[in-house]
């Protein structure tokens, strides 16, 4: 893990120097700064770990610092003031600081903080070494998605994940619960699996008797995740009686059981996903916010760059890992292929495509061709379907690959069925050749 690094902002200079000399001898590297402007200039550009901010200073003080700045500039902050004004001091308190030092303060306190903030770096950068692992990707979206589950996995809020289908909405649920520090189980449920009538029973338990069937007690899945976290797939799909149901949980922070009276207090933090918004009729609008206290978009797989090419190369390893043998590794010259492709089925239909590859893959190399499975789910014959979306020069290949199939490889007949010169036939062959 690279140096800690330290933003003193105070207008004395001998304090300054001091809390410099403290800090590098705990290992980190310092920036000094008098002024709120000389500090909001460069934190506005720059990120460190900790602050350390006086509260008067001569061109403002220390809360107009943490006005004028992003939040995730200026990292842990702490103020250490002489300041004995009570309504400053409750001020500062009530802001992001962590901690609120009275000056004067020696060494060893300062020694203590600078510890303390090395420890939560070092537990910050396990968390973020095991959530690389298990969410794959390098791009500047999923990077915002990783720092917005660190950020908000420690906290009581519910979490409502958007995305299209097949993004890795329950992933992200999963990380959301390990990263929180719940005690509980992470409890999964499909609300769309689930049969109506039967949802009520399996969230909110059920007593004995309450209804044909019933011959005993059952605990839901409200409870069963009591201490931990529910996860709710599909959150739109639930019945909007249902809806009202789990709001009223949701605000009380009880349920009964179906045919059951008494109240069952439970601890529940909920992790909610939906590919459809209140204005598309099928989540209830105060539903939605109460749920969406942080609102986390997955980008789907087309937005996503050079991830497509890290999850292929993934799905190969563990495929090499399920079946042993020889291993096999990604064809680099399908790459741009892959990097082409819409990915309607987002990261599913990659794992399809891959398994699908794998499994043809006659030697070493395998060689993900998306379109496989448009052509499987097309008709046979001479015709040709393709998914909206799909890129043109993807549609010119199989157009190209497919009319030289139906005419055995000739040609002359594969140009004039598609009323274009031979010699652009083979200009277009050459170039498939190249790129993959």
């Amino acid at each position: 893990m690279s140096a800690p690094t330290l933003a003193i902002v105070d207008d004395d200079p001998d304090f300054s120097v001091f809390l410099t000399r403290v800090a590098r001898r705990q290992g980190f590297l310092t920036h000094q700064f008098h002024t709120v402007c000389d500090a909001t200039r460069w934190l506005s550009s720059n990120e460190v770990d900790l602050t350390i901010l006086d509260m008067a200073l001569p061109d403002g003080t220390g809360l107009d610092l943490l006005d004028r700045i992003p939040s995730d500039r200026h990292g842990q902050i702490v103020f250490v003031s002489g300041t004995r004004d009570a309504e400053q001091i409750r001020r500062a308190v009530a802001t992001p600081a962590t901690e609120f030092l009275g000056k004067p303060v020696g060494a060893d306190a300062l020694e203590q903080l600078f510890r303390r903030v090395q420890e939560d770096l070092g537990c910050r950068a396990h968390g973020q070494e095991r959530l690389d692992h298990d969410l794959v990707g390098e791009s500047a979206a999923m990077r915002r998605v990783k720092q917005d589950i660190l950020r908000v996995a420690p906290t009581d809020l519910n979490v409502l994940v958007l995305g299209e289908t097949g993004t890795g909405k329950e992933l992200v649920a999963r990380a959301v619960h390990a990263h929180s520090g719940r005690q509980g189980r992470l409890v999964c449920v499909n609300c769309g699996a689930v049969p109506a009538e039967l949802l009520a029973s399996q969230l909110f338990g059920h007593e004995r008797g309450a209804f044909t069937g019933a011959a005993n007690r059952h605990a839901g899945f409200l409870e069963q995740a009591d201490g931990g976290t529910l996860f709710l797939d599909e959150v739109g799909e639930m019945p909007p009686a249902l809806q009202v149901y789990l709001l009223r949980a949701m605000e009380t922070g009880t349920v009964v059981r179906v045919g059951g009276t008494c109240e069952i207090h439970v601890d529940v933090r909920i992790v909610a996903a939906t590919n459809r918004l209140p204005e598309e009729g099928m989540l209830r609008q105060d539903l939605f916010y109460r749920l969406g206290h942080y609102l986390l978009e997955l980008p789907p797989l087309r937005a996503r760059g050079d991830d497509v090419r890290l999850l292929a190369n993934r799905f190969v390893a563990a495929l090499n890992d399920k079946y042993g043998g020889p291993p096999k590794r990604l064809d680099p010259a399908g790459t741009a292929r892959l990097l082409r492709h819409s990915w309607p089925g987002n990261v599913r239909e990659l794992i399809a495509a891959t398994e699908r590859a794998y499994l043809d893959a006659g030697g070493p190399m395998v060689d993900i061709n998306p379109l496989v499975l448009d052509r499987r789910q097309a008709d046979s014959g001479d015709v040709v379907q393709f998914r909206v979306g799909t890129p043109l020069q993807d549609i010119e290949e199989e157009m190209l690959r497919r009319t030289l199939a139906f005419h055995n490889g000739d040609k002359t007949a594969t140009a004039r069925s598609l009323g274009v010169s031979v010699r652009t036939i083979h200009n277009h062959l050459a170039r498939t050749r190249r790129h993959g």
